[in-house]
């Protein structure tokens, strides 16, 4: 999805899944802790319902609605955290998974710099 929309121009939206059907409206949107880029749209499936999270990156902000690439189905499926909360890193995991989503590792640290003590310059 493209990063640079104010999440708060999601919250209200409606959101369609990938066979055109209506799933809801978006209830809430949640950002990357470390990078502040909106990732999961908790959408109200329901008058009475709950709130489903989709994950924003596979999905397309098309006429103002949000586009989602699941089925209905697996989006109702959702692990359901509630609204309002943040999202632990391992809720987040479990979203992903179910989803079928790929979780990059992070980068590796490099080693060069593992063994100095802090305060202690490096003579050359």
């Amino acid at each position: 999805m493209q990063t640079d929309i104010d999440p708060r121009h999601l919250i209200g939206r409606k959101a369609y899944d990938r066979n055109g059907t209506r799933i809801g409206t978006i209830d809430e949107v949640y950002l990357d802790d470390a990078t502040g880029v909106p990732e999961w749209a908790a959408i109200r499936t329901g008058l009475f319902s709950r709130d489903a999270f989709v994950p924003l990156e596979p999905s397309e902000l098309i006429d103002g609605a949000l586009h989602v690439p699941f089925e209905r189905s697996l989006i109702k499926d959702a692990p359901d955290f509630g609204v309002g909360r943040h999202l632990s890193p391992e809720q987040e995991l479990q979203l992903y998974h179910h989803y079928g989503l790929d979780v990059g590792s992070p980068p590796p640290l490099p080693d060069r710099d593992f063994g100095k003590l802090a305060g202690q310059e490096e003579h050359t």
